[in-house]
């Protein structure tokens, strides 16, 4: 046990050092839903106060009263507090009538439809912009300590059902022995306590994730209630009413079904076997369906044959990285595995990888959408990290197929094991034998027993026996702790008997190494894909990106040259005006006076106005500052929309002559 000990410690250190490294990047979750628009847009200088405002998304949201807030430059409310949706994935709530000018706030806070709290803020501005006192503290959806906690309930709830799932296929499919064995069970039974375990969390911190962010409103009952008429609450208490399923798949797999085994009765054993496959491959598939009516697959393009396929999925990957560390710790923990199981389990692990390849590429191809997705995002860069995992846990397990076929080729008695039986005496057991090995187990418990009831009252008589014989266990004047020290010592021999037997089998041993070496690299795949169910897929990044850009497209910054002439004696010269970065929102403008020789042109006023005719706005009057000769600046201009634009430039170049040069230009 000495050298299987370091072993399992690297791979928990494995564990833990990537976890921790993936989880840095991974907390809090992206938002999945984008703002892509709004109405009035993000910076916006609009002349009279809107009757209401109107946000647009990538994606159908989630909103209660409250979600979509706008605050007056004094950081007051003025929107009344009732959210509707008017169609598509626009929002609005209305604002209230008589609002003073200046730059108002517009914050939301809402759950997109796949699950993931986003919140956000901007400004616009009515009249011109000023200063604002609005301060937004409960900006902490996803995030903070409770965000934390909910991504590493995340990461447990995924591995739970890998190894729930994955352990009791392995069994049914490939090792039925294995049913009888405590580290075989142990496998499922801690995959469903940490998924139970994992489920309940998220179902208490839900309302504290999408919402403030406080600890202390995870045991809020009246946020509970509201979680569970939401769509995540559904999904979440669906699935502890089919783990509640699960328990009782559980304690038939691992009650009756191993008490049929050890009576032999084929018949029986078949039919049990039969039922469980049905009604275990039920409740997986309806857990799998629970993250996906609430993910990714239940929105977007496609989402009724993207939820079937992800629930395939999701049932591929526990299948196979389930089953892996099913075997690892039968390699490991029990006396003797069956060649004939690991044979089965790398056929079934095959499949399984042939239905997760088909259905990742439908994935994603729907979830990247393009090829520049598919590099210049973070869900397509953490895609083709697990792509190439994936194909390193495939190489590996090819190495491992080598050392299955190697384990079948061994004579039927080449390494033999004695296990005690039933009745106390040794019986050999065959390790890496034939098809037939799972049979000749299940007879060598079953002749273990009728050997002591045959035999019972000479066994008890022996028993009595060595008891009261000298040097026995219940040798006159032997204290009880004397003998728990001899059965301790007894059950040491056993253990160090058992695992020499192991490891003088060369082929096992090979097989070990190469199922613990892919059993690493699927750790940190099932971390890559955990982090993916929490990235913003590629085709949302991209688009909303795109919507930014359209309400942002520009040519570059504006530069005009406007000739003017005052009349005067010494009135004529050039005015070139620069605006970068020339689009909506926010500008720095800046203004050269120049002579007709190129030299600069000391003047004493220069006023400028922007007009957009088309949608009656305007003119917006703006003075630029002097900060040099003839070299005229003002930040902050504000274009509140795209479009063309008539740029009035006013120059006075003495007390009494001015002229004022107009000259169109396209904004944004």
């Amino acid at each position: 046990m000495k050298t299987i000990a370091p072993r399992f410690r690297h791979l928990v250190l494995l564990f833990l050092a990537v976890t921790g490294a993936l989880l840095a990047g991974a907390v809090p979750a992206s938002a999945h839903a984008a703002l892509t628009g709004s109405d009035p847009q993000k910076g916006a200088v609009v002349e009279t106060a809107p009757k209401q405002v109107s946000l647009t998304f990538s994606e159908t949201i989630a909103v209660s009263d409250g979600a979509l807030r706008v605050l007056d430059p004094a950081g007051k409310r003025v929107d009344d507090g009732k959210v509707a949706h008017t169609g598509g994935t626009t929002y609005r709530v209305g604002l209230h009538a008589g609002l003073p000018d200046g730059t108002f706030t517009v914050a939301y806070q809402v759950v997109s439809a796949d699950s993931h709290p986003v919140s956000g803020a901007f400004t616009f501005s009515v009249g011109a912009p000023s200063k604002t006192s609005a301060v937004l503290t409960d900006q902490n959806a996803g995030g903070g300590v409770v965000g934390a906690l909910y991504g590493i309930a995340r990461y447990v709830a995924y591995a739970g059902y890998t190894l729930l799932v994955g352990g009791a296929v392995f069994v049914l499919a490939c090792w039925r022995r294995g049913a009888g064995l405590r580290p075989v069970q142990r496998v499922v039974v801690s995959g469903w306590t940490a998924l139970t375990a994992s489920t309940l969390a998220m179902l208490l911190m839900r309302g504290s994730y999408t919402g403030s962010g406080k600890i202390g409103d995870i045991f809020d009952m009246s946020l509970l209630g509201q979680v569970l008429q939401t769509k995540t609450g559904a999904a979440l208490t669906s699935r502890l009413l089919l783990l509640a399923a699960a328990a009782l798949f559980i304690a038939v797999l691992f009650g009756a079904y191993v008490k049929r085994a050890e009576d032999g009765d084929e018949k029986e054993i078949k039919d049990l076997t039969f039922g469980l496959a049905i009604g275990g491959g039920v409740v997986a598939a309806g857990l799998g369906a629970t993250w996906a009516m609430a993910e990714h697959a239940s929105t977007g393009i496609q989402a009724g044959v993207a939820m079937p396929v992800d629930v395939l999925h999701l049932l591929a990957v526990a299948t196979w990285l389930g089953g892996l560390t099913t075997l690892l710790v039968a390699l490991y923990r029990t006396p003797s595995i069956e060649g004939s199981a690991v044979r089965r389990f790398s056929r079934l692990a095959f499949g399984s990888v042939v239905v997760l390849a088909g259905t990742g590429l439908y994935q994603s191809w729907r979830q990247v959408g393009s090829w520049s997705a598919l590099t210049g995002t973070r869900y397509g860069q953490l895609l083709l990290v697990k792509v190439g995992l994936v194909a390193l846990l495939v190489g590996i397990a090819w190495i491992s197929r080598r050392w299955t076929g190697r384990l079948a080729e061994q004579a039927a008695g080449a390494t033999v094991v004695e296990q005690r039986t039933a009745a106390g005496a040794k019986q050999p057991v065959k390790v890496g034998g034939g098809a037939g090995s799972d049979a000749a187990a299940d007879r060598a418990a079953k002749d273990g027993k009728n050997t002591k009831n045959a035999k019972g009252g000479k066994d008890s008589k022996d028993s009595k026996d060595s008891g009261s014989g000298k040097g026995g266990p219940g040798a006159k004047g032997e204290s009880p702790e004397r003998a728990a020290q001899l059965a301790r010592q007894r059950a040491a021999r056993d253990t160090a008997r058992e695992k020499q037997a192991r490891d003088a089998d060369p082929q096992r041993f090979g097989l070990r190494r190469s199922v613990l070496a892919e059993a690493a690299v699927a750790i940190v795949l099932l971390v890559v894909t955990t982090i993916l169910t929490s990235t913003e897929p590629g085709r949302t990044e991209e688009e909303a990106r795109a919507a930014g850009a359209v309400a942002q497209t520009q040519s570059g910054p504006v530069s005009l040259k406007v000739p003017f002439d005052t009349g005067a004696k010494d009135g004529k010269g050039t005015v070139q005006l620069e605006l970068d970065p020339g689009r909506v929102g926010d500008n720095e403008m800046h203004l050269y006076v120049l002579r007709p020789n190129g030299k600069a042109f000391d003047v004493p006023e220069v006023k400028i106005a922007f007009t957009q005719e088309a949608k009656k706005i305007g003119p917006l009057s703006v003075v630029p500052d002097r900060i040099a000769t003839g070299h005229w600046t003002a930040s902050g201009v504000q274009i509140p929309v795209a479009g063309d634009w008539k740029i009035a430039v006013t120059v006075r170049t003495s007390d009494i002559d001015q002229v004022t040069v107009t000259k169109n230009a396209k904004i944004g």
